[in-house]
């Protein structure tokens, strides 16, 4: 009917018209690339299973999940709407894994797995390297997959958003493998000059970081140096946490990030509220103050919450404070941290792997949240000695990334596993309960569950 959608849009149709056999495909999210790729596949066996023949595929994807959608959201749906004979089954492949399949009359499959570069071995199929730039190492799964479509009858597909440059799929689209593959990319704009109905400013609203528009949707290798270590969406999620609510003395860990001059210095508390969360008690930002009165709200902190750990920065001029803070609150919860390559990725790592993971929530006041937001952007990455990345940060007039480096000394202190009950005792003389606390303890138990 008139103003119906199409089934395929141009950009579709020309890559199902391309019958190479070395065909590489870097599409825009929300473009249809499972929807098209899988459909290719189904034309295929049914072709085959017309003449009498038999056609397999393979679908490496980058997990289970992934695969199962190949196949329940792409194949068999198709196959569905074609009218086509087919069983659909999950089958045990190799050791844990499954395989997701749909298997028609004639013995031709199409069938999804979760790729490793050893289960890529031994096989004979057309294949299928969905989002392949995303596969955890896609040169090692590249090596053990060139055999297998070594056979002249047998097509390889690979199909992905970009994810940086200088890995196999990046030197695909951009050379081609001197002109082995055909090559199809398809941008956001491309896809909706070609019909697609969808809204590009509200998209790139919903993207936030231009690095994620321009990656995800844009079709831009990135390159990695100079990135950012943490996600504009990441320390996005953070924030958007809810107020604390009244302190009722549960174990925290407190970072300090310790500067003389220029710098500032920053005490962040993270506070355990329970399921491996850990959640901003408060965070002081000091400039210029002298060590005694940095030291002075170390103390202040350690008489207002129940300390389990402190971790200081203790590179250079951070030796004199942290060796009197272990004197005044004892060596077992205060640990100085010398700032060696080796200990800055350390410490990042563990606020990264919270951060993603969303057990770390960053309710701070919306006056600073734009502060928080450039310390938490400041901390580059760029590859350093085998394939290690190295953390730079520029200095400016807000300091030297000090409220990245404070969370992520207290985040460190977290992983210590310290014995909480050797300071049980500070805790019953410290916080005996207000009457106005009385719904602490319920108001901690709604943050928990956030």
């Amino acid at each position: 009917m008139e103003g119906e959608a199409p089934i395929l849009y141009p950009y579709q149709r020309r890559y199902l018209a391309d019958k190479s056999r070395w065909k590489a495909a870097c599409w825009s999210r929300q473009t249809g690339k499972t929807f098209t790729t899988t459909l290719e596949a189904v034309l295929d066996v049914l072709e085959a299973e017309a003449e009498w023949r038999v056609a397999r595929w393979t679908i490496l994807s980058i997990s289970r999940d992934r695969a199962l959608d190949a196949i329940r959201g792409g194949a068999a749906l198709h196959l569905k709407a074609i009218g086509a004979a087919f069983e659909a089954l999950d089958q045990p492949f190799e050791a844990d894994e499954m395989a997701h399949m749909v298997r028609l009359p004639g013995g031709s499959y199409i069938r999804a797995i979760a790729a490793k570069p050893e289960t890529a071995r031994g096989m004979s199929d057309n294949l299928i390297l969905d989002e392949f730039a995303h596969h955890k190492d896609n040169r090692a799964l590249w090596r053990a997959l060139v055999p297998v479509v070594s056979r002249p009858d047998l097509k390889l597909r690979v199909i992905s958003t970009p994810n940086g440059v200088g890995d196999m799929f990046h030197e695909i689209m951009t050379d081609g493998l001197g002109g082995l593959f055909s090559r199809h990319t398809v941008t956001i704009h491309d896809a909706v000059a070609d019909g697609l109905p969808r809204n590009v400013d509200e998209l790139r609203k919903a993207a936030r970081d231009p690095d994620t528009w321009a990656q995800e949707y844009e079709c831009a290798f990135l390159d990695q140096a100079g990135r950012e270590w943490l996600s504009y969406d990441e320390i996005l999620a953070a924030l958007d946490a809810p107020p604390p609510p009244a302190y009722d003395g549960r174990a925290v860990y407190v970072g300090m990030d310790i500067a003389a001059r220029g710098d500032l210095s920053v005490i962040a508390v993270l506070e355990d509220v329970g399921g491996g969360v850990l959640a901003l008690r408060e965070m002081q930002v000091m400039r210029g103050e002298s060590f005694a009165a940095q030291l002075a709200r170390l103390d202040a902190v350690m008489r207002t919450y129940r300390v389990a750990r402190v971790a200081i920065d203790q590179t250079g001029m951070g030796e004199m404070p942290v060796q009197e803070a272990q004197r005044r609150h004892g060596q077992y919860r205060v640990t100085g941290v010398i700032f060696t390559a080796a200990a800055k990725l350390e410490m990042a790592v563990a606020l990264k792997d919270r951060l993603q993971a969303r057990r770390l929530l960053l309710p701070v006041p919306d006056a600073d949240k734009a502060a928080v937001i450039d310390d938490l952007r400041a901390v580059k990455m760029e590859p350093g000695a085998g394939a290690v990345p190295r953390l730079l940060a520029d200095r400016d007039s807000g300091g030297h990334a000090d409220r990245f480096w404070a969370l992520a000394l207290a985040c460190a202190a977290a992983g210590e596993q310290v014995p909480v009950y050797a300071y049980e005792s500070v805790a019953r003389r410290s916080f005996a309960p207000r009457q106005d606390d009385l719904d602490g303890r319920a108001r901690a138990r709604a943050w928990e569950g956030w």
